[in-house]
């Protein structure tokens, strides 16, 4: 079972796989859990009660280990196909949009297209600090 078009930060990549985005600070949106999430976060996340990564990436900065970032979001592209797949920081912009640009790019969106991409489809200040717009721009690579 997938997201819902339209839901509270659900996004539909142009695959028509859905992805959900949001903050942690706010209360998780009604429905179904996650079947997989990825925690964009300084430190390690509690227990969510489904399958989860945690990519260690401070508030307004770039993940620390840019490579392991690309193998998450790579897992939650291809996971989008048949699950509820969240991506979640905790403000639910930066980082999160950041991370959505990258999905968007495996799901074959452009890198110099994916941040204008995420603010048109998620949130219009997704991807806030330009070392985030220049992640997106060299993403896989990264």
């Amino acid at each position: 079972m997938s997201w819902v078009a339209g839901e509270t930060g659900v996004v539909r990549l142009p695959s028509g796989r859905l992805v959900r985005g949001r903050g942690l600070r706010e209360a998780m949106p009604s429905g179904h859990p996650p079947d997989f999430g990825v925690y964009l976060l300084g430190s390690a996340p509690p227990e969510f009660g489904w399958t989860s990564r945690w990519i260690e990436w401070p508030d307004f900065r770039l993940p620390r280990d840019p490579a392991y970032a690309g193998r998450v979001l790579t897992e939650a592209w291809e996971r989008a196909g048949a699950e509820r797949v969240e991506i979640a920081c905790y403000g639910g912009r930066g980082r999160t949009g950041t991370a959505l640009a990258c999905v968007a790019i495996l799901d074959g969106v452009a890198p110099a297209e994916a941040v204008a991409w995420v603010r048109e489809h998620y949130h219009p200040r997704a991807v806030e600090t330009p070392w985030q717009r220049r992640f997106v721009r060299s993403f896989p690579a990264a």
